[in-house]
C-alpha cells in the first residue's frame, strides 16, 4: 500500500473545499485510495457532524444535500474500487497510538483520531500519509512518515 488518507484528505476529496484541487492531484496516483473501518466511520461521523454545524450556525459547516452527495460518490468509489477498505488489526493500532501518544501529545497536543490515523498508516506500512492537517502533519513526520500533499 502506497499512500494512506486522513479525514481532512478525504474530506477535501469528497467536498468542495480550498483543498479539493490538491485532493484531486493526489488522486492521481496509480491505486486505489485505502481505507479502513475507523477512518471509514470518522469520515462519515465528521460529514454529519457538518451538516449539525449548518443547521446551529447557517454560515457554517455543510448543506445535508451535500454531505449525501459526498457520502454517495464514496459509496460508489468502495464498490467500484476506486477505494478499497483495507483490513486493518484495530488492537495493533491501539498499542502503536497508546505509544505514539506518550512521545507527542503532551508536548504537541495531538487528539485521539489524529494519534489513530498515523499508527494505523505506520502498522499498515504505508510510504505516505496523506493530510491537510497541520498538527497530524506534524505528527506523522515525527514518526517518520512521509506526508503529502
Amino acid at each position: 500500500m502506497t499512500a494512506y488518507p486522513d479525514t481532512s484528505f478525504l474530506c477535501a476529496f469528497y467536498v468542495k473545499q480550498s483543498n479539493s484541487p490538491a485532493a484531486a492531484h493526489a488522486m492521481t496516483m496509480k491505486e486505489p485510495l485505502y481505507v479502513t473501518e475507523l477512518l471509514q466511520y470518522e469520515f462519515r461521523q465528521s460529514l454529519r457532524f457538518q451538516v449539525w454545524r449548518r443547521t446551529a450556525h447557517p454560515r457554517e459547516g455543510i448543506t445535508a444535500a451535500d454531505v449525501q452527495t459526498a457520502l454517495n460518490q464514496f459509496e460508489a468509489d468502495l464498490e467500484n474500487g476506486v477505494a478499497i477498505l483495507m483490513p486493518c488489526p484495530l488492537l495493533e493500532v491501539l498499542h502503536r497510538a497508546e505509544d505514539i501518544s506518550k512521545r507527542h501529545t503532551i508536548k504537541r497536543g495531538h487528539r485521539s483520531f489524529d494519534v489513530l490515523h498515523v499508527a494505523t498508516a505506520l502498522v499498515l506500512k504505508t510510504e505516505q500519509f496523506l493530510t491537510f492537517d497541520a498538527n497530524q502533519r506534524t505528527l506523522a513526520l515525527a514518526e517518520g512518515l512521509k506526508v503529502k500533499p
